[in-house]
């Protein structure tokens, strides 16, 4: 099985973003010489713990200081954006770098309606995704003889598109279009068994070499591992502490690890745990036993881990962790 990284470029508390670009420089660098398939960024707008809001920049930032690992977009929230400024940008990905770039598309926002206005966008943007999506599909597509408006560089370069989402329309969509489809699992998994019920039963192929062999779904996990339980669970709490804050609405750069977890009220505490469920935290034999388990439920073809670590050093360690329980696994 495929496993993968969903890198959310977090900017740590202490830490300045340019420190953070250089920690996931320094994170895809490592994977890049592990058995990680591909390397994916996030769009966020308008959040300082986060550093991949130009994510077509970054992407091109990292594959250039890469080899091998497959670097793309998880995902472009495309209601912010012209379908033909992304074919350009991701077209202009792939002629560098070649067959290395992939397209995620996701149609929630990356931001409030402050961030819309910002962008010059607006809420009902959404409406037209599914539109969208297929003429962006026709910019990355051989050209159509007669087109007034052709993408340059990006016709011809069959970027891989793949479809987002944490609810059924972005399931039935996936399987509609025939493309593959990747779960927001890692902080929305309610709907997540229904969806991939959707998007199997319901996959069309649609002649894409992305899913030319059917239906392929990507399971994204929350994975924290370190070398005890204990050590595993002090780090997660980074991840629980800025989950909470932003539901508070106080969103902030990704807080230090505390065994004092008293601003998490019991309500928050039910809906962090809710929303992180689809997870894998402790010692390499706990995460073993939970990848495992998470595996047998949903049968994922891919895996793409996150995980949000305060230390850079301990965020590579536990990815090189996961990478030692994933290839022993596979053996």
């Amino acid at each position: 099985m495929r496993y993968s990284i969903l890198d959310l470029a977090p900017v740590p508390e202490g830490f300045s973003t340019a420190e953070a670009i250089a920690n996931s420089v320094s994170l895809a660098q490592m994977a890049d010489g592990l058995n990680y398939h591909r390397y994916w960024l996030a769009e966020h707008h308008n959040m300082i713990g986060i550093a991949s809001a130009a994510t077509s920049v970054l992407i091109g930032h990292i594959a250039g200081q890469t080899s091998r690992i497959r670097v793309g977009a998880g995902g472009i929230m495309l209601p912010n954006h012209s379908p033909l400024s992304i074919a350009e940008q991701f077209g202009t990905l792939a002629t560098i770098y070649g067959d290395r770039i992939d397209l995620g598309l996701g149609r929630a926002p990356g931001g409030d309606g402050a961030v819309f206005r910002a962008l010059r966008k607006t809420p009902d943007m959404a409406e037209n995704f599914p539109q969208d999506v297929a003429e962006l599909m026709s910019y990355l597509d051989e050209g159509r003889p007669g087109a007034q408006v052709m993408a340059h560089p990006g016709q011809g370069t069959h970027v891989p598109i793949w479809m987002l989402g944490s609810s059924l329309f972005g399931a039935q969509l996936a399987a509609v279009a025939g493309l593959p489809y990747a779960f927001a699992s890692h902080f929305a998994p309610t709907a997540l068994s229904e969806a991939l019920r959707v998007y199997r039963e319901r996959f069309e192929p649609a002649g894409r070499a992305e899913a030319e062999n059917g239906p392929h779904f990507m399971l994204a996990v929350n994975v924290i591992a370190a070398e005890t339980d204990d050590e595993a669970h002090y780090l997660h709490s980074s991840q629980k502490l800025a989950f909470a804050r932003l539901r508070s609405g106080k969103p902030g750069k990704l807080p230090q690890p505390t065994r004092d977890l008293a601003e998490i009220t019991p309500p928050l505490e039910r809906m962090v745990g809710q929303a992180l469920s689809v997870s894998a935290v402790g010692g390499p034999a706990t995460v073993r036993q939970q990848l495992s388990d998470l595996i047998a439920q949903y049968r994922p073809d891919e895996l793409i881990l996150t995980g949000q670590i305060h230390d850079p050093e301990a965020r590579r360690n536990s990815y090189r962790l996961a990478a030692e329980i994933l290839d022993e696994m596979s053996a």
